[in-house]
């Protein structure tokens, strides 16, 4: 008999009268606006200007959509292409299936067009964005909750996750590997919030900090799971993707701080003054009021007006 176990829902879908409201794509959204929500938050003290994230959001979101969904379906082409199969169910999106390799990476494509339309340094943007991002993966973890998917190998552990039969399932009790990834990138956040706010990281490091810390529990918790995948030297594909990526993110962050150290002082030009001007400004506004200085030369060209008004006044009188 089992004591726990966290159960599975009996359904992914909620309807709301004719409205069909599923879980797995309530989850996405609902990781979007809070990446949105602290992203904004991070990108005003860094001092860019409200609503700048929100912006360039609309560029990022759909590009990570579609590149999350191209990677799922190339990656896992036979579910969707082999004989039996229908090759429409490959844009049901709202059925699972998005690849975080592919999101981040059109992601960036369409962050780098709104980044540019706005003249914003695209590492800077990535920075602030960086920790949003992992809750946003927290919380879209819970859309295979939803799903039943993507669980790992049968446990008998307290919090197994119970699933249920169904045609691409057998019940039992797994590894609830979407609650280990939610936790991680939850990890993931608050490393990289102190991370930066200790050592002052800019020039993209923070983004490369999250991809890095997020790699490294990817890799173990994709081990775990049990859902066919390609394998390359005995490894699952995606454990291959996690470590080529840390490798990458590793390198990025220790080239960036010999090349570019600190941060940036301007992430936005149009939101605020270079720190220079301010710093001339608020020293002028504090020095007291005194004689006004007179302008250059203006001594000089007096005495020649005095001169040359006393020389025409002699003349006059000479004149009468």
């Amino acid at each position: 008999m089992d004591l726990a176990y966290i159960p599975s829902p009996s359904t992914g879908v909620l309807h709301l009268g004719p409205i069909p409201l599923r879980g797995y794509a309530f989850c996405i959204i609902l990781g979007v606006f809070v990446a949105v929500w602290l992203g904004n938050k991070r990108w005003i003290a860094r001092g860019g200007a409200a609503g700048t994230v929100a912006d360039i959001a609309v560029w990022a979101v759909p590009f990570g959509l579609v590149g999350g969904r191209l990677y799922h379906v190339i990656t896992d082409y036979q579910l969707y292409f082999s004989e039996g199969e229908n090759w429409v169910d490959a844009f049901k999106i709202w059925e699972g299936g998005l690849g975080i390799w592919g999101a981040i990476a059109f992601g960036a494509v369409g962050a780098w067009i709104g980044c540019r339309r706005r003249g914003i340094p695209l590492p800077a943007y990535a920075d602030a964005i960086a920790p949003g991002i992992a809750l946003a993966q927290a919380i879209g973890r819970w859309g295979n909750w939803f799903n039943q998917e993507l669980y790992g190998k049968p446990t008998d552990l307290p919090w197994a996750l119970k699933i249920t039969e169904s045609a691409n399932r057998e019940a039992g009790l797994y590894h609830p590997t979407f609650l280990y990834e939610s936790l991680w990138c939850i990890g993931v956040a608050v490393l990289v919030i102190w991370a930066d706010r200790r050592f002052k990281l800019g020039h993209g490091r923070a983004f490369a900090l999250y991809v890095a810390a997020y790699c490294a529990g990817r890799g173990w918790i994709e081990y775990m799971r049990v859902d066919e995948a390609h394998h390359i030297l005995g490894l699952r594909l995606n454990v291959w993707t996690a470590i080529i990526v840390f490798v990458l993110a590793v390198v990025y962050m220790v080239v960036s701080a010999r090349l570019r150290p600190g941060r940036e002082e301007i992430v936005e030009p149009r939101s605020r003054k270079p720190v220079s001007v301010e710093k001339a400004e608020r020293t002028e506004q504090d020095e007291p009021a005194g004689e006004p200085e007179e302008p250059a030369g203006s001594s000089a060209a007096e005495d020649e007006d005095v001169e040359n008004g006393a020389g025409n006044g002699a003349g006059s009188a000479a004149k009468g």
